[in-house]
């Protein structure tokens, strides 16, 4: 990395990632390269804040694997919202909802349906 890059921001703020936040993260050498698969989907493991005030993260991308040292500049927070948007905004009172729907936002939907119908159990007396 150069001295004259800036750090990645949103709204003028450096971006801090925490451990199990979910980012993409793009390879900058792979990258500048030309080569292909050089952008992952991973969830931060370790955030390794150094005495200099560099921050590194070590990421396990979901497709397996690790990469150490990972600067926060290649990486881009992947926020909750956009992952379960599907499900907080499907059209649940149409004949075609069911379609319009990701398998898991249907199986995360069955498991609400079979948990909220049914009476909470107490524990067994002895």
């Amino acid at each position: 990395m150069h001295a004259f890059s800036e750090p990645a921001t949103t709204k003028g703020k450096a971006v801090a990632y925490q451990r199990d936040d979910f980012v993409l993260y793009r390879d900058p050498e792979r990258f500048w390269r030309g080569e292909p698969n050089h952008t992952f989907v991973c969830r931060v493991s370790r955030v390794n804040t150094y005495v200099s005030g560099g921050i590194r993260y070590t990421l396990l991308p979901v497709k397996g694997g690790v990469i150490n040292d990972a600067q926060g500049d290649y990486m881009r927070l992947l926020p909750p919202a956009d992952a379960m948007r599907d499900i907080d905004t499907a059209p649940l009172n149409t004949a075609g909802a069911a379609d319009e729907m990701t398998a898991a936002a249907m199986a995360w939907l069955t498991q609400q349906h079979q948990t909220a119908n049914r009476c909470p159990e107490l524990p067994a007396s002895d």
